[in-house]
């Protein structure tokens, strides 16, 4: 797939997700296969005022590339600026809007998916972004705002005739949030009027669940998000499964403590030991869901308060409650 000039592999992404696609997750996520990243969304107004806890979502690794830095905002002329000194100064291969999130202080602001329900406003934000920024622009929308308001292709469209190089569509709209089931007909009626690649989003859980999205809507990739919490196997598996039919077998019991590990290690190393364990917490839980006794092993890893405890319950957890 190329967007803009940019070539990606592997057409199996990772949607921004607040809390969960920082640099520690991106790069597991990256050694699984999975071919895009996207970072956490970033306030464009934050950015110009130098807010210096936005200037961590920002931080990459050599090896993400290619990846997005995700913006979100509802200024045309900040969104535009800001995309250059992202372009400039940080140097990721793509910038990507976020007309998506469904969060109500987000939403109430006049960003996020509220942007659906405004096309006008839409059409200036990606001609100021487009004309300004040296690198591509794209853009994560759903299907609309509510059932009321379904105008995914159009917005789209919008996006595609003022200079949008992709589109990303969740098959939800913000009224569901991450209820009730994705509808792929919306994101096929967005391919059938776009020419820029389209990425799909939504209910793609598996290999076989990819490779429908992708037969049913004509969608050009699939890009994975709460599937891929506590599960960054996720990309392996759908990379080979559409590359030769083959299912592979879930990860092992051992395989999964491996991992929490690394991840607890890795998050510790980035954010340090204080931070990184407590928001290892929820990957733990995400981790062991469906593991005997998670209930327990969850209250547990919510009182470990260092990294020295977290690999001592993982190894116990190896050995006591899954052997």
């Amino acid at each position: 797939m190329l967007i803009g000039n940019v070539k990606i592999d592997t057409n199996v992404a990772l949607a921004p997700m607040a809390g969960v696609t920082d640099l520690p997750y991106r790069l597991l996520s990256k050694e699984m296969g999975c071919g895009y990243l996207v970072t956490e969304m970033v306030s464009a107004k934050a950015i110009l005022y130098n807010n210096k806890n936005t200037d961590e979502l920002m931080v990459m690794d050599k090896s993400e590339h290619p990846i997005a830095i995700q913006l979100f905002g509802s200024d045309p002329d900040i969104m535009a600026e800001m995309s250059l000194k992202i372009a400039e100064e940080k140097k990721p291969d793509i910038i990507d809007v976020n007309m998506g999130c469904p969060v109500p202080k987000v939403v109430n602001n006049g960003e996020g998916s509220s942007l659906m329900k405004n096309p006008k406003l839409v059409e200036e934000i990606v001609t100021a972004m487009a004309k300004k920024c040296p690198i591509p622009v794209t853009f994560k929308i759903r299907t609309g705002f509510d059932d009321t308001c379904i105008n995914a292709p159009e917005i789209a469209h919008i996006i595609e005739e003022c200079g949008g190089a992709a589109v990303a569509v969740h098959g939800r709209t913000r009224a569901q949030y991450y209820s009730g089931k994705a509808d792929w007909n919306v994101i096929k009626a967005v391919k059938d009027r776009v020419s820029i690649p389209v990425w799909g989003n939504g209910d793609v859980v598996s290999g076989p669940s990819a490779k429908k999205m992708l037969e049913e809507t004509g969608c050009d990739g699939v890009m994975i998000g709460r599937a891929a919490r506590g599960n960054p196997w996720i990309f392996k598996e759908i990379k080979t499964y559409l590359e030769t039919g083959e299912i592979i077998p879930k990860p092992s019991y051992d395989e999964i403590c491996d991992m929490i590990i690394k991840h607890a290690t890795c998050l510790c190393e980035y954010k340090g030991e204080f931070t990184g364990i407590r928001e290892m917490r929820k990957h733990f839980a995400w981790y062991t869901a469906g593991i005997k006794h998670a209930a327990y092993l969850r209250n547990e890893a919510n009182h470990v308060t260092s990294l020295d405890a977290m690999v001592e319950l993982v190894e116990k957890m190896r050995k006591e409650i899954i052997a």
